[in-house]
């Protein structure tokens, strides 16, 4: 009874000032939803875009489209022409970025209200009227191509998770790398840009949140004007692939010449709308939120296996993996660092979570989520999240609850259901010339 009391009361404060009914949501007559929440304790405003396509989205021959257009739309449209979108948001004191991941592509302004009506403008344009300019094409073209050569160099983690997630998912599009293969970026058509482009940056396959010192009307009023006359495209292909059920451990090797060997784990999980999403959430927390967690403590403090650990459980439209990375100690070989994070999973299987620790990362997770909301940036990001991978916006004001609901018994339950051998792929990089 007193853990909930402790929970109930951090889920009192955590939304102080936001409120289920101070956001307002339309649609626009070409599909696109917007979702506005005033917000007048700055001048200011942040308005987030968020695009239903990522590289789940894409096949053989065309993938890292999805991150490719990050790149192009900000190379030029009509009204506003190469680097002209930065420099003129620049110039009225705002500023944006953009990122891509396997489910959405997400682009982000930043800006005083008084500029309000040049950041419409400014995204009208680049939506309904994008430019395919050769030259363009073939500059940015190399710019991923460098990016991609240049991040798998520099980066053995990046090259590792490449291949344990094609190897994890062997139907589903998930296998896809969200910067694409080299072959299909040196070799996609101006034709398969514009096709996609079409597709997916079609307004009704975008959900548009806006968060600050606005007023609803005038939103309203802003929208319709720049974005309600933007045609329409054909309707996006649902993803029917299901990846079937794994039965039976997968294992990748990845020779590279790195100073200690890397060791990856993943396992498949469920969806984020699913019923296991929150037990799922505060088992990764347990595992690898800060020194007190237990591959921490376990792996690094006590027994010095590791150098680095730490998990990954991203949101996903459809079912995903949860993974467990380290990087072994001097000495400590990979099968086993292998062998100590599996016992660590086992313990929880077997033996369960304390109370203490679960109470602790309820907590954590509370606090973070009231962190995040008092900015107007934080309240956009997590008001679009919500709407996009919970299937509604709403679900946001009953987390603390959803959280505080979860028992040590679900926690043993999950990892029981998922971490487990049959479901497990995992990946060893490490150099030539070192045996385990």
């Amino acid at each position: 009874m007193k853990q909930l009391i402790i929970i109930f009361f951090f889920a009192e404060i955590i939304l102080p000032q936001t409120r289920v009914e101070d956001i307002n949501t339309f649609t626009l007559e070409n599909g696109m939803k917007i979702i506005v929440l005033e917000d007048h304790s700055i001048p200011n405003a942040n308005m987030y875009l968020f695009w239903k396509v990522g590289s789940r989205n894409e096949y053989p021959g065309i993938t890292g489209l999805s991150h490719f257009f990050e790149h192009m739309m900000f190379n030029g449209s009509k009204k506003y022409g190469p680097k002209m979108f930065d420099r003129t948001m620049e110039a009225n004191g705002g500023a944006n970025n953009a990122y891509t991941s396997e489910n959405v592509t997400v682009y982000t302004d930043w800006f005083p209200t008084s500029a309000i009506d040049v950041i419409f403008d400014l995204e009208a344009d680049r939506i309904a009227n994008l430019q395919f300019d050769d030259k363009m094409i073939e500059s940015e073209r190399g710019v991923v191509l460098s990016e991609r050569s240049t991040g798998l160099e520099n980066r053995p983690l990046w090259q590792l998770w490449e291949q344990v997630q094609g190897a994890a998912f062997f139907a589903h599009p998930y296998q896809i790398p969200v910067i694409g293969y080299e072959s299909d970026i040196k070799n996609w058509t101006k034709e398969d840009l514009q096709t996609y482009f079409a597709t997916y940056y079609s307004p009704n396959n975008c959900v548009v949140v806006i968060v600050g010192d606005v007023t609803i009307n005038e939103v309203k009023s802003l929208t319709e004007k720049y974005f309600e006359p933007i045609a329409v495209g054909p309707p996006p292909r649902k993803i029917h692939t299901v990846e079937p059920e794994q039965n039976g451990e997968r294992r990748v090797d990845v020779k590279r010449n790195v100073p200690s060997p890397y060791v990856m784990l993943a396992h498949h999980v469920p969806q984020t709308n699913s019923e296991d999403y929150y037990a799922l959430s505060l088992l990764e927390s347990i595992l690898s939120s800060g020194k007190t967690s237990r591959l921490y403590s376990s792996l690094i403090d006590e027994r010095q296996l590791a150098i680095e650990v730490s998990t990954d459980y991203s949101y996903a439209f459809d079912p995903y993996i949860f993974t467990i990375y380290g990087i072994c100690s001097k000495g400590i070989t990979p099968a086993h660092l292998e062998a100590a994070i599996i016992a660590e999973l086992d313990n929880v299987i077997k033996e369960g979570v304390t109370g203490e620790e679960l109470q602790k990362v309820k907590n954590q997770k509370l606090m973070e989520f009231y962190h995040t909301m008092e900015t107007i940036n934080g309240k956009a990001n997590t008001i679009g999240n919500y709407e996009l991978f919970f299937g509604d916006y709403k679900k946001l004001f009953s987390a603390p609850q959803d959280f505080a609901k979860v028992t040590a018994e679900d926690i043993q339950r999950v990892a029981a259901k998922y971490f487990i051998k049959k479901n497990r792929t995992v990946g060893i990089l490490m150099a030539e010339e070192v045996e385990q």
